[in-house]
């Protein structure tokens, strides 16, 4: 056979993974991005957002994957402003999550810190408190993933964000206060989670806001 005059046969392009592939830990967190991106813009509402993100990370294929954000444009697809009253970064920013762990103690993350995408606070016949009211927003969009279990789960915002929630309180206590701000280009902090015989608690401290410390900062660095 002279292999020479054989043709070469095209190569397929790469494309998207079929529906019965299993879903990669990429996969679901792709998904993730898309619905953190949804409900910071208001196109789902924090209940929407929390059992939508349940089944991401119960999908086994990427067909069960898929649906879950077919009424919703991908990250990227709506330009947004350029400049940004408090300095954030890129919705969704990617990086690790912070976790809080508080068992038979206390854990406590308050002052001038640079807050991630998502944080986990879990209390066991402990407490935790998460005071964001004089940190530093990395992304427009927080989730902080909240439970408490014979003990107490605390979360202090500025008065001029918007706050979202959506959990359960189990012989317990779940309360979000929540906040809708004016400011279409305010931070967005969004507290999911459950309360066993215990209490999750999330509110605005009074007389605290964002805009005055991001002045403060701009003077601090002499801006």
């Amino acid at each position: 056979m002279d292999l020479e005059k054989q043709p070469q046969q095209p190569v397929a392009p790469a494309g998207p993974a079929p529906a019965g592939i299993r879903a990669s830990d990429a996969d679901r967190d792709r998904i993730a991005d898309i619905l953190r991106e949804a409900v910071a813009e208001g196109r789902l509402t924090a209940e929407e957002h929390a059992e939508r993100v349940d089944l991401v990370y119960r999908a086994k294929t990427v067909g069960e994957l898929e649906p879950l954000v077919q009424d919703l444009p991908t990250p990227g697809g709506t330009a947004r402003s350029a400049t940004s009253s408090y300095g954030y970064g890129p919705e969704g920013a990617a990086g690790p999550a912070e976790n809080l762990v508080a068992v038979f103690s206390s854990s406590t993350r308050r002052g001038r810190w640079r807050v991630g995408g998502r944080t986990n606070a879990f209390a066991l016949f402990g407490s935790v408190e998460i005071d964001l009211t004089e940190a530093l927003f990395g992304q427009r969009l927080t989730v902080v993933n909240a439970t408490s279990i014979f003990g107490s789960v605390e979360i202090k915002v500025p008065e001029n964000i918007s706050l979202r929630g959506s959990g359960t309180g189990i012989f317990g206590n779940f309360e979000v206060d929540t906040l809708e701000s004016a400011d279409p280009e305010a931070p967005v902090v969004v507290v999911n989670g459950y309360s066993v015989f215990g209490s999750v608690e999330a509110k605005p401290k009074r007389g605290k806001l964002i805009a005055n410390l991001h002045r403060q900062l701009r003077k601090h660095l002499g801006h």
